[in-house]
């Protein structure tokens, strides 16, 4: 099974930790984030992984060949020259894998007891699927009858919306989780697109436009993330960790 694990954003939210060390190497309980989230894709059955860098990247490189890849196969997808923000990173690392089959996509900092193998089988019947719950911020999805219809921004009132069909429904909002599952399909279209491009505004378009079906995982009120960016929620997601990682 294949499997993305982002980590080349910059971490400026978890600094003064990542002013000399990338997000993806900031330790949790005596381990890093991408410790926990491979050993995690590799417990789950996931075999092939790829891995994209930029900030301090020639560290992730030297902390995986100290550890010999965790015995997986795992890639690197460069962006050391240029990040491609979160859509373009993602077509780029697709392009690494050897075969046709679904790709799990995960941030590094988003830690979850969600299963990550029902995640891939369910999004294996869809072009993409994203991985939702209530929303904790101002920007939220909508889904309706499990397609998404559109995304708003409710501090500004920004509004885009896939068909002119929806109308705005609050019970509908979803926040992303930061997991996803998305087919070779889903890669093929990316390539169509800038080098450099935002996640999101795609999986809209390709939704409006009718290109892709996307689908969602709504997970419920027994489902814990927590998203491991700033410093002062270090601890509670240790214990996250201890609970369900380790």
């Amino acid at each position: 099974m294949n499997a993305i694990i982002l980590a080349a954003g910059l971490g400026t939210r978890l600094r003064p930790l990542t002013d000399n060390t990338p997000k993806a190497l900031v330790e949790i309980g005596g381990k890093t984030m991408l410790e926990y989230q491979i050993l995690k894709l590799k417990k789950a059955g996931f075999n092939n992984i790829v891995i994209n860098i930029h900030y301090f990247g020639e560290q992730i490189i030297e902390f995986l060949e100290r550890n010999n890849n965790f015995g997986l196969n795992i890639k690197i997808s460069d962006e050391r020259d240029l990040l491609l923000d979160t859509g373009g990173g993602i077509a780029k690392a697709g392009k690494l894998f050897d075969n046709d089959t679904p790709i799990l996509v995960h941030n590094v900092d988003i830690f979850t007891n969600i299963d990550l193998k029902m995640v891939y089988d369910e999004g294996a019947k869809y072009d993409v699927m994203l991985v939702t719950e209530k929303p904790r911020s101002n920007r939220v999805l909508y889904f309706n009858n499990n397609v998404l219809c559109g995304w708003r921004n409710k501090n500004t009132e920004e509004t885009i919306l896939t068909t002119q069909k929806y109308s705005i429904n609050p019970n509908d909002e979803r926040a992303f989780m930061g997991i996803h599952v998305l087919n070779p399909r889903t890669i093929n279209l990316m390539n169509n697109y800038k080098e450099e491009f935002p996640l999101i505004p795609f999986y809209l378009n390709a939704s409006k436009n009718r290109e892709l079906n996307i689908g969602e995982l709504f997970c419920g009120s027994d489902t814990v993330r927590i998203d491991a960016g700033k410093p002062e929620v270090l601890d509670a997601c240790k214990e996250l960790i201890e609970k369900f990682y380790l």
